[in-house]
């Protein structure tokens, strides 16, 4: 007996099964002995084929769209088939490392995210009594190189300046260029979270497609953490800018206004499509000899440009969005290294006057 049901007040009995009597007697011996510990546990015959079905339907009710797609995903492609049949309370971390070591033909990148997942998955299975613990903990993962960012610099930026005046999306491109913003960020940004008296702008939530499906809406922003920035005047001056130029548009087309209360629209107020602001920021960059720029790395640009200006890591995080200091650190790490350097210099210089007066 394992306990009382607590619906029907009945007990609640178990029983434990092998090839011999004697296996049999040492196995319930073992689950008397757990019980008096009060550590026993229900064996679990549920496979990593089931469970992620109903980790994902029951406990990922609060993840955006996007991101239970990509689960799923990996689910389907990587983790079903190649563990699918294992009982969770016979997974154990060598299996797990097998299956590991035989996506040797994906990204390292990949076979992180695959181990994220099973990873998140079986870390619930454990806190709701299937596992005794979450064998992921103890894999190892390829190594991953980071890959190479590609801020424009001081000529860079000026020639990008120069080139985007007049562009019917010079505004989106200056704000993300000079506050970081993600695309999906500035591309959802609404007038609400735009404060002229006091000079600040809250990011709070993204422009973001839905999955399999052509409609966009707007949901929390990455790691569902809002933020309250601090632009520099020009910014904010861009975005009065911009204010007073969807007023005109609006006047312009009167009743087909579509006002949405975003800042950045199109002529009748809608919202921006995330593929074509990107293209028309390639050929863009093309132009001025940077095809290999990215969108995303204006948002670097950013970064880049504020460690060298001499804000301290904790700011520049808040800024960015990111979840630790020490995530920005582990992106921008090397910019603060050159600049350790060049004081070094810069100190070397100022011994050497000294030493020769």
């Amino acid at each position: 007996m394992v306990g009382v049901d607590p619906g029907t007040g009945k007990d609640i009995r178990r029983s434990v099964y092998a090839p011999t009597q004697r296996e049999a007697r040492r196995k319930m011996t073992e689950a008397i002995a757990a019980l008096d510990r009060g550590i026993y546990r229900d064996p679990c015959r549920m496979t990593l084929g089931q469970w992620p079905d109903i980790w994902t339907a029951e406990y990922l009710n609060s993840i955006k769209p996007r991101t239970l797609e990509a689960y799923l995903s990996i689910i389907k492609t990587h983790i079903r088939p190649g563990l699918g049949a294992v009982r969770l309370e016979q997974l154990n971390a060598h299996t797990i490392q097998k299956f590991y070591n035989s996506l040797d033909g994906l990204s390292p990148k990949t076979v992180k995210n695959v181990h994220g997942v099973l990873h998140k998955a079986l870390q619930q299975a454990a806190a709701i009594g299937y596992m005794t613990a979450n064998p992921a903990d103890a894999c190892s993962l390829p190594r991953a190189e980071k890959p190479e960012l590609h801020p424009l610099d001081e000529d860079d930026t000026g020639l990008f300046i120069e080139a985007v005046k007049g562009h019917r999306y010079e505004a989106v491109f200056l704000f993300t260029l000079f506050t970081g913003a993600r695309q999906g960020e500035v591309l959802g940004l609404t007038w609400d979270c735009v404060d002229f008296t006091t000079g600040t702008v809250t990011i709070n939530k993204q422009l973001q497609k839905a999955p399999r499906g052509s409609e966009y809406s707007l949901v929390s922003p990455k790691n569902s953490k809002g933020r309250t920035i601090f632009p520099a005047p020009y910014v904010m001056r861009l975005l009065k800018e911009q204010h007073q130029r969807q007023a005109e548009w609006q006047l312009r087309v009167g009743p087909a206004w579509e006002g949405s209360g975003l800042v950045f629209t199109d002529e009748l107020g809608r919202h921006l499509m995330p593929h074509t602001v990107y293209h028309a920021f390639k050929k863009v960059v093309a132009s001025i000899g940077l095809p290999d720029v990215r969108f995303h790395d204006l948002r670097h640009s950013y970064a880049v440009a504020s460690i060298r200006a001499g804000d301290d890591i904790k700011t520049v995080q808040g800024n960015l969005g990111h979840a630790t200091t020490s995530f920005t650190l582990d992106v921008y790490g090397h910019v603060t290294e050159q600049m350790k350097q060049a004081s070094a210099e810069r100190m070397e210089r100022y011994i050497e006057a000294i030493m020769s007066r």
